[in-house]
């Protein structure tokens, strides 16, 4: 009769490792399984995303809103369309701005928005006209050296 405690003992501890490991990959692989809640969407153009991936947050003050739903590119002007669904109980000015954040110095790309000052907000389907595009690291460090190489050459 012990023994059979022992097992049954045993097997809560595995299923409770199982569920543990289960949502460490969901966190791990940015799944959300719950739905926190009714969204609409919004679009913002940039010229470059970076590694920016879908299903990344939308932050404001570093709260997470929302999630990047999708990106596309405009066919006629070749830039990035980001959709994002926001919250609904999260309103957000017209005038409002989006910019491309990375996390830490090489962590993953999030969408961080800055409310504007208007009185009317983004309805579902609206645009966010202000974005800031994605700071690409590779791209001032090899600035950087193309300088300083030409400052050593003896060019300007």
């Amino acid at each position: 009769m012990q023994a059979k405690g022992m097992e049954f003992t045993v097997g809560l501890f595995v299923v409770a490792g199982l569920l543990a490991l289960a949502m460490l990959a969901l966190k791990v692989g940015n799944i959300q399984v719950l739905n926190a809640g009714e969204t609409y969407a919004v679009t913002a153009d940039f010229n470059d995303i970076g590694s920016l991936k879908p299903k990344a947050p939308v932050t404001v003050a570093g709260v997470r809103i929302g999630r990047v739903a999708r990106i596309t590119v405009d066919p006629v002007t070749y830039r990035a369309i980001v959709t994002l669904d926001i919250l609904k109980k999260y309103r957000f000015p017209r005038d409002s701005s989006a910019s491309i954040q990375t996390a830490g110095l090489l962590g993953e790309q999030f969408v961080s928005l800055s409310p504007g000052g208007s009185r009317r907000d983004l309805k579902n389907g609206g645009k966010i006209r202000i974005t800031q595009s994605a700071i690409i690291l590779e791209k001032i460090i090899s600035q950087l050296l193309y300088s300083k190489a030409g400052h050593a050459s003896g060019h300007n």
